[in-house]
């Protein structure tokens, strides 16, 4: 039932939009050559022809490729920086940037299928916003290690949110 109410004012907006069209081209017609209300007119109107085709095709005009047919980098969000920040700072204060119990759960259940060194990198990277170098200092390990390891981190992640009953967003 929701969904048919979704639908049918998804239809109502680009039915509404589409008339929108087609009373500025009248409006576009009734007025003269130089009048300077041409140009704003015929912006509206690409801006609106532009909102319908997005309404229509469910994507951004002009992208060769929708977010389903990105590249793995292109399209994952692994999780959220805020959050991330978040769990690592443990803070209880009235900040928005607060997690709930559940929260925390599903961060700690993410981060349960990484190796130690691998969580501690990630971690140092995503959650105290460390960079490669810094990391790398503070462990004594190289650079390219700490870019493997967290490489290696973000992969597990990613899957674990795929197939994880439990870090549905």
């Amino acid at each position: 039932m929701k969904q048919d109410e979704e639908d049918f004012s998804f239809r109502k907006l680009k039915l509404s939009y589409r008339r929108t069209v087609r009373d500025l081209k009248r409006k576009l017609k009734q007025l003269k050559p130089g009048d300077g209300d041409i140009d704003m007119i015929e912006e509206m109107i690409s801006d609106c022809n532009y909102v319908i085709e997005w309404l229509h095709t469910g994507r951004r005009p002009g992208n060769r490729r929708g977010i389903e047919r990105r590249a793995a980098y292109q399209r994952e969000k692994l999780m959220d920086p805020v959050r991330m920040q978040a769990y690592v700072q443990r803070s209880t204060a009235g900040s928005p940037s607060n997690l709930s119990e559940y929260q925390r759960y599903q961060i700690k259940d993410a981060l349960s299928v990484l190796s130690p060194r691998e969580r501690e990198c990630y971690v140092l990277a995503h959650g105290e916003c460390f960079s490669h170098s810094a990391i790398a200092s503070m462990l004594n390990i190289s650079k390219d290690s700490v870019t493997e390891y967290i490489s290696r981190a973000q992969k597990k992640i990613s899957h674990e949110l795929e197939s994880s009953l439990f870090l549905i967003q």
